[in-house]
C-alpha cells in the first residue's frame, strides 16, 4: 500500500517549522559547517524541476553534515535587483518593488514544499534598504581608495534594454538578457579598478578546491600575459607594443594599431577620410565581433620602423586590435601569428619565417630555433629574447585580459550609488545611508539612454552635503551583481545595523566550507565576488582571502525530449506538479539518481516513478528472520558515506535500493532498521520522521548519529598470480584462503608458463598475490 506522501509531507514541514529544527546557532561547540548555494533571481515563471537540483543535493549534504555532529549553516535569500526583475515589471505592467515581493512568495513556497532544510530566520533579498545600505557603504570604500574612477569610453549598449552591460553580460556580441546585437556607445560610466586585483585573483585560484575547468575558465578570462614593450618609431608619434614574443621581431611586417588609437587621428595619413569611416564603423561594434572579423585599413603616408634593424613597415588600423588589451597597437608577424597570418593573406602582405619551421599554409606559433634574425640566428627563443629586448631597450611588462568592471546602469531598479555631483566640491558621497530608491510610477529608461531617475527632480536635485550649495545625486544605479558580491556574509548576520557583520561572527563561520551552483558564473558573480571579498579582506572587514573553499556545479536537467526547458518547447515540469503527484522525497530522490550530478540529464516521468515505488517498500519495511546480510549492511554505510562526501548522490541511493532488495528478503532487525532509515534520510526525510515515528524508536531519525561502518573482508578477493614477477592471471576467489588452496588454483591457470615441478620459491600474501619462481 502506498504511503500518504500529501499528509506526511505537510506535518513534518510543519514540525519542522514549528519547532525551529533548522534554525543555527552561532559559536556552538560542535565544529562547523558553512554550506551555501548560490542564490536565486526570483523570475515570475517560477521554479522548473531543474531549478532545485543543487538545492537537494546542499540539503542531502546538510542533513548528512548535521547528523555526523556539525553545527550547520544553511541559508536562502534571493538577488532580486536588476535587469531580468525590470524587463519583467516592465512586461507585465507592474511596479518591480511588488513584483519582486509576489515572486520571491512564490519561490518561498516553492523551496519550502521540497523540504528543504534552510535557516529562514536569517534569509534575505538584495532589494531591501538593510542590506544594500552595506553594499553602498562597501561602493563608497573603494571610492576613499581611489579604486573607482569615472569614464566616458565606448561601452557595450543594449538597444532594447537601454543600458551599458559589462563583457561578463554578453553571450558572443548580445545582450544574455534579451538576446539583442551590442552596439558600442560613448557614456559616463563608474567603473572599478578589478584590474588591480588580477594577479591575487589568480595566484589564489591555486589554495582552492574548486573544479579544474572553472579555474581555467577564470585564468582564461583573467588573462596573464608576460611579454615587452616596444617602441616602434614612425614618421609621426612613437607607437610602443606591447608582445609576448620578441623573439620573432625581426619577421615583424606591418603594425596593427586599435581603431580607438590616436595616430588614427595623424594629419600625414593620405587616405584620412576611408580610415575615419572605417574606425566609426569598427567603434559600433562588439569587441567580439571585432576580434573574429580581422579587417584593417592602411595609413598611407605613416610607416614605422622595425627598431631591430630599421626596416620600413606599413601601419594598419585593424579592429582585432583592442585598446585595453596590452597597449592597443601589436606588431604583426604572419609567420608565427595564425591571426596576423590571416590578415597578411588578405591583404597580400610579407611573411618572413624567424623560427625553423617546415610549417605551410598557416603560421608556426611554437618556440624554436631563431632563422634569419642575424646575428640572433641559431638561438633558442627563450635565450634570444632576453638579447633582443636589450639590443632595443625594451620594457618587460604584465598585461591581463581583464577590463576594469563597468559599475554603472542607466535602470531604475538596481542600487542608487552613493555620490553627489557638486559644481564647486567635485563629487562627493553621500553620508546618510541607504539611499533608497524614490518611490516612482513610471521607471521607463529615457529616451536619451540616461537613467530613469535622471527625471525625478525631486531626488536628483539636492545641497551638496559639504558647501550647501546646488548638487545632484548620482542617477545611474549599480548593476545586478553589486548585491551578489558578498550575500554569504550577510546569512551570518542578517539583522546588524551597526556593522557590515559583526567581527566575532565573521570568524567563526568563514570561509564558506561548500558553495554549488552554476558553472555559467564562472567569469562573473564568482570573479566579482572573490574580487569584492579580498577588497573586504585589505580593509579589515573579514579574516580570509578567499569566501569559497570549495565549489561544485550541477549539471543541467533538460525536458523530457532532450531539449533545455523552455516556454517556446513547451516542456517546461513544474516542481509543483511532480511533489504533488509523487511526493517531495521521490522528487528529491529521483533528481539525485538521475545521474552524477555535474553532468546534463534529461527528465523522465517513468523512472520517478520507480522512485516512488522504492519508497513505497521503504514504508512497508519492518523486523522479520531470514538470513543475515551483515556485511551488505557494512559495504552499504562505507559506499553512502563515501559517496555522500563526493556529490556521488546517484550511486548512493543506487547502493540503498540494492540493500533494500536484500533486506525484504533477509533478516531485519531494529538495529539495521534504523540505520537503513538514516542512511536514506537525507534523501527522503518526510517518509524516513515518519516511519521512525511509527515504530517508537527514541528521539527522531534527525537527531541520530551517523552510523560507522566497520571494514568487513569481501566473500570474495581478487588475486595476483604472477611468474617470476610477471603477472599471468587474475583469481576471483573466496577470500581467506590459505597458500596451499592458492596454489592448486593458480598453478592451474598459469600451465602455459610453469609446471609445479620448476618452481624454486613461492611468494605468498594472503588474499593479495601470489609469485612463483622458477
Amino acid at each position: 500500500m502506498p504511503y500518504n506522501h500529501k499528509k506526511i509531507d505537510k506535518k513534518w514541514q510543519r514540525i519542522w517549522g514549528q519547532k525551529n529544527t533548522f534554525k543555527t546557532q552561532d559559536f556552538s561547540k560542535k565544529p562547523k559547517f558553512y554550506i551555501l548555494d548560490m542564490f536565486p533571481y526570483p523570475s515570475g515563471v517560477g521554479l522548473h524541476v531543474g531549478h532545485p537540483r543543487g538545492f537537494v543535493a546542499t540539503d542531502i549534504y546538510s542533513r548528512y553534515k548535521r547528523i555526523k555532529g556539525f553545527n550547520v549553516l544553511h541559508p536562502m535569500g534571493f538577488d532580486a535587483f536588476g535587469l531580468p526583475a525590470e524587463n519583467y515589471a516592465l512586461k507585465n505592467k507592474i511596479h518591480p518593488e511588488e513584483s519582486v515581493r509576489k515572486n520571491i512568495k512564490r519561490y518561498r513556497e516553492q523551496l519550502e514544499i521540497i523540504g528543504l532544510d534552510y535557516d529562514w530566520s536569517r534569509t534575505l533579498s538584495t532589494t531591501d534598504p538593510d542590506y544594500y545600505k552595506w553594499t553602498q557603504w562597501t561602493f563608497l570604500q573603494m571610492f576613499k581608495k581611489g579604486l573607482i574612477y569615472q569614464s566616458l569610453e565606448p561601452i557595450n549598449w543594449c538597444p532594447k534594454c537601454k543600458t551599458g552591460l559589462a563583457n561578463e553580460d554578453l553571450e558572443g556580441d548580445k545582450c544574455e538578457r534579451c538576446d539583442t546585437k551590442i552596439i558600442k556607445k560613448p557614456i559616463k560610466q563608474w567603473v572599478i579598478k578589478i584590474t588591480k586585483y588580477a594577479d591575487r585573483l589568480l595566484k589564489d585560484l591555486e589554495e582552492l578546491n574548486w573544479p579544474e575547468n572553472i579555474k581555467e575558465l577564470q585564468r582564461n578570462w583573467i588573462g596573464k600575459s608576460e611579454g615587452y614593450v616596444i617602441e616602434f618609431k614612425t614618421n609621426d608619434k612613437p607607437v610602443s607594443v606591447f608582445t609576448t614574443r620578441i623573439d620573432t621581431l625581426f619577421g615583424a611586417s606591418y603594425l596593427a594599431i586599435a581603431p580607438e588609437h590616436e595616430l588614427n587621428k595623424s594629419s600625414l595619413i593620405k587616405n584620412k577620410k576611408e580610415v575615419q569611416k572605417y574606425v566609426k564603423k569598427s567603434l559600433g561594434k562588439p569587441d567580439i565581433e571585432r576580434s573574429q572579423e580581422k579587417t584593417g585599413i592602411q595609413l598611407k603616408g605613416i610607416f614605422a620602423n622595425n627598431p631591430v634593424n630599421n626596416e620600413k613597415i606599413p601601419v594598419f588600423t585593424a579592429d582585432y586590435v583592442l585598446s585595453y588589451y596590452g597597449t592597443g597597437a601589436v606588431m604583426a608577424v604572419p609567420a608565427h601569428d595564425q591571426r596576423d597570418y590571416e590578415f597578411s593573406k588578405k591583404y597580400n602582405l610579407k611573411i618572413k619565417k624567424v623560427i625553423k619551421n617546415d610549417f605551410q599554409n598557416k603560421a608556426f606559433e611554437n618556440f624554436g630555433i631563431l632563422i634569419n634574425s642575424a646575428s640572433f640566428s641559431g638561438l633558442e627563443s627563450k635565450k634570444a629574447q632576453e638579447k633582443i629586448a636589450k639590443l632595443v631597450k625594451a620594457e618587460k611588462k604584465i598585461t591581463y585580459k581583464l577590463k576594469d568592471w563597468v559599475f554603472s546602469r542607466q535602470r531604475y531598479w538596481g542600487e542608487p550609488i552613493p555620490l553627489i555631483h557638486c559644481q564647486k566640491c567635485g563629487v562627493v558621497p553621500e553620508k546618510n545611508l541607504p539611499l533608497k530608491l524614490p518611490k516612482v510610477k513610471s521607471y521607463q529608461s529615457t529616451k536619451t539612454g540616461e537613467s530613469p531617475l535622471k527625471n525625478i527632480n525631486s531626488w536628483v536635485k539636492i545641497k551638496c552635503p559639504n558647501c550647501q550649495g546646488p548638487a545632484e545625486r548620482e542617477t545611474n544605479t549599480m548593476p545586478q551583481w553589486a548585491g551578489s558580491c558578498w550575500y554569504y556574509l550577510r546569512y551570518i548576520d542578517n539583522k546588524n545595523d551597526k556593522k557590515l557583520i559583526d567581527p566575532r561572527k565573521e570568524r567563526y563561520w568563514m570561509p564558506v566550507d561548500f558553495y554549488v551552483g552554476g558553472a555559467e558564473h564562472a567569469t562573473r558573480h564568482l570573479i566579482y565576488a572573490r574580487f569584492w571579498h579580498k577588497f573586504l579582506y585589505d580593509i579589515g572587514i573579514v579574516s580570509e582571502k578567499e569566501p569559497f573553499l570549495k565549489l561544485k556545479s550541477p549539471g543541467m536537467i533538460s525536458g523530457t525530449d532532450g531539449r533545455k526547458m523552455s516556454k517556446r518547447w513547451g516542456n517546461v515540469i513544474n516542481p509543483d506538479q511532480v511533489i504533488q503527484e509523487y511526493g517531495a522525497d521521490a522528487f528529491r530522490t529521483y533528481e539525485m539518481f538521475m545521474g552524477p550530478f555535474n553532468q546534463e540529464t534529461a527528465w523522465s516521468d517513468k523512472a520517478i516513478k520507480g522512485i516512488r515505488r522504492f519508497l513505497d517498500k521503504v514504508y512497508l519495511l519492518k523486523e522479520q528472520k531470514g538470513k543475515d546480510i551483515e556485511k551488505l549492511f557494512q559495504k552499504t554505510i562505507k559506499k553512502v558515506t563515501q559517496d555522500i562526501e563526493e556529490f556521488k548522490f546517484n550511486t548512493a541511493v543506487s547502493a540503498l535500493m540494492i540493500l533494500l532488495n536484500e533486506m525484504e528478503k533477509s533478516r531485519i532487525t531494529k538495529k539495521n532498521l534504523k540505520i537503513f532509515l538514516i542512511l536514506l534520510h537525507p534523501f527522503a526525510p518526510h517518509l524516513t520522521c515518519e516511519i521512525w515515528e511509527k515504530k517508537e524508536f527514541a528521539d527522531n531519525v534527525f537527531f541520530q548519529k551517523w552510523p560507522e561502518f566497520k571494514e568487513i573482508k569481501e566473500e570474495k578477493t581478487k588475486i595476483i598470480v604472477q611468474v617470476n614477477g610477471k603477472v599471468r592471471s587474475l583469481l576471483e576467489i573466496d577470500s581467506g584462503l590459505e597458500q596451499i588452496e592458492v596454489e592448486k588454483i593458480a598453478l592451474s591457470k598459469i600451465e602455459k608458463w610453469t609446471t609445479k615441478e620448476r618452481v624454486k620459491k613461492i611468494v605468498f600474501i594472503k588474499d593479495k598475490l601470489i609469485n612463483f619462481v622458477i
